[in-house]
């Protein structure tokens, strides 16, 4: 099922997903936990929650843009 000399596409889906996670899930969820918040809190949230989703756009086209001959090699070479 996994083989052992298979090698990585590159992709890094995970750390993508939990930046995402963090921007849109954790950081509301603590603002709405904390009630008592002023401007000066929110908007550090909102740059906090910005810096995850850029930082999450990065990675994923880092890491996502695979050609054709990558996938060509890698297929070819298990054969």
């Amino acid at each position: 099922m996994f083989e052992a000399q298979q090698k990585s596409t590159g992709t890094r889906y995970t750390t993508t997903f939990a930046l995402l996670a963090v921007a849109f899930i954790f950081i509301p969820a603590v603002l709405i936990v904390s009630r008592p918040f002023g401007y000066i809190v929110l908007v550090v949230a909102i740059a906090c929650s910005l810096l995850c989703v850029f930082s999450a756009w990065q990675l994923w086209k880092k890491f996502s843009q695979l050609s054709i001959t990558s996938i060509a090699t890698q297929a070819g070479g298990t054969k």
